[in-house]
Parts: structure tokens; sequence; C-alpha cells
């Protein structure tokens, strides 16, 4: 069997649906696992949101020691967290960035990103359809064939 691709989701994710669904959609974040459940096929996944800073860096790090790709949605964590960006900065795997919205054309403290810089690649203002996207770029990197 080979090794998960961690999905990780930041701060307030877990109110998607629900919270500010002009931007974000009216997709749970459920609903975005179970479709990229689907999309994986026999590729393990490994789907995880907190609200907390430090239990995301700990996963980043336990996805680089035990998965094979992270895709990532640091939410808020992006714009503030220079933790978020030293744990990928160490990541031995590729990391997939994924926004809902496009951070680049909303709030002016959204400038600013830490994460982007650390990763492999960035897919944002897509809505939901963003993670299947990453999770196709993931395939394509580990060498797997699109189903």
């Amino acid at each position: 069997m080979s090794k998960p691709v961690y999905v990780l989701g930041g701060p307030n994710l877990n109110l998607l649906g629900s919270r500010e669904p002009e931007i974000y959609g009216r997709d749970t974040l459920e609903d975005i696992h179970t479709r990229l459940r689907v999309l994986a096929g026999e590729l393990p996944l490994e789907t995880r949101q907190t609200n907390h800073e430090g239990e995301l860096v700990s996963w980043i790090q336990e996805g680089s020691a035990k998965g094979s790709a992270i895709i990532l949605n640091a939410a808020a964590y992006t714009h503030t967290s220079i933790a978020v960006h030293d744990a990928l900065k160490a990541c031995t795997v590729p990391v997939i960035e994924v926004h809902l919205s496009n951070p680049a054309a909303r709030d002016a403290f959204r400038q600013v990103n830490y994460v982007s810089p650390a990763v492999k690649a960035t897919i944002a203002g897509l809505g939901a359809y963003g993670y299947e996207l990453a999770l196709l770029a993931v395939k394509t990197l580990l060498g797997q064939k699109e189903t």
C-alpha cells in the first residue's frame, strides 16, 4: 500500500458551507473530502482540519515523514504563520497549496503569503474544485495515471 496523501486544513474550514458562502461556496469540508476519496481511487488519503496552529505544524511534519504528498489549505495561517512556513521548508514531500478564493484579489492583509514560497504549487480561486485539481497534480507528481 502506498503512503497516504495528507489533505490538511487550517482554521475555520470546519465552517465551510455556512461561513460566507458567497466567497467560499456551499460545499462543506466533508463534501470536498468525499469527492477527493472518490478521485483518489486506491491512493490513501489522510484528511484533517484544525483551528490550532501548532497542531497544523505537527501534521505537516507528520505528512512529510509518513506521507507521499500534502495538499494544504492553511487558511488564515497562510497570512500569519512563520511556523507553518518553516515546517513547509523542512518538508521532504511535494506540497500543493489550495485556496477556495483568490487571496490576491481580496483584502490587503491577505496579500502576505508565508506558504507559497515554501510549496511546489498554488491553486487559488477555483472553489472546491481546486482541491480536485491539487489531487490530480499530486497523482501526476507521484507518477500515477489519472483515473
